[in-house]
């Protein structure tokens, strides 16, 4: 005998074709729509997870360690070769060197820097060999002098930018002359460390214009 269909008891009677395919037309897409968020939130746990799986295997890089640079053996050996006169500051030992090195600009200006690390900031020192006065103020982006100062018998002239941002960070500098060459104190630690600097070399300075 035939399986008689099923009735429905909200309808009193069987259904017909196209009720039935409405019906499971209707409990597919509630399936999916209820099936859907919990799939979305698995599917994020599982890629925070990935991420943190990488966090953990994958090598940190380490920040790389700042050089031992003894600033007066390579002065000595620049001297030597290039016959000119390096300024060597005397700085308090806990600063640290992060170069100590002759380089060359775009104008074949040969100079000597030194850039150091002190307690907070930076200063940096450099020496133009036979350089004007326009290597001086490409170096400090063209920061406009404000003043002078004596120290140590060295007149220095003084620079202040109130927006160290729009000078290479360079918040104070200090610039003179040497014989031919031009030197340069500048960075963005306090007026008082970079005077520091420029104290240290007095002796140095005035021995070279002595011998001019």
């Amino acid at each position: 005998m035939a399986r008689q269909p099923r009735v429905v008891a909200e309808l009193g009677r069987p259904e017909t074709p196209e009720e039935t395919a409405a019906r499971k037309a209707e409990n597919s897409r509630l399936y999916k729509a209820r099936k859907t968020p919990s799939n979305l939130v698995w599917a994020l746990l599982v890629s925070l997870g990935v991420v943190l799986i990488m966090v953990m295997i994958v090598p940190r890089a380490e920040p790389p360690e700042r050089q031992d640079i003894d600033v007066a053996p390579v002065a000595a050996e620049i001297a030597a070769e290039y016959d000119v006169t390096p300024i060597v500051p005397v700085v308090p030992t806990d600063w640290g060197v992060n170069q100590a090195a002759l380089s060359s600009s775009a104008e074949r200006t040969a100079s000597w820097n030194i850039s150091y690390v002190p307690e907070e900031g930076f200063v940096r020192l450099s020496q133009g060999f036979n350089a004007d006065t326009a290597w001086t103020a490409r170096i400090l982006s063209a920061s406009p002098p404000r003043d002078t100062l004596m120290i140590e018998g060295v007149e220095w002239t003084v620079y202040r930018n109130d927006d160290p941002s729009a000078f290479a960070n360079v918040a104070y500098a200090l610039s003179t002359t040497a014989g031919t060459d031009q030197i340069v104190i500048y960075g963005s630690s306090e007026p008082g460390v970079i005077e520091l600097v420029a104290s240290s070399i007095a002796p140095q300075v005035r021995e070279i214009r002595d011998a001019s």
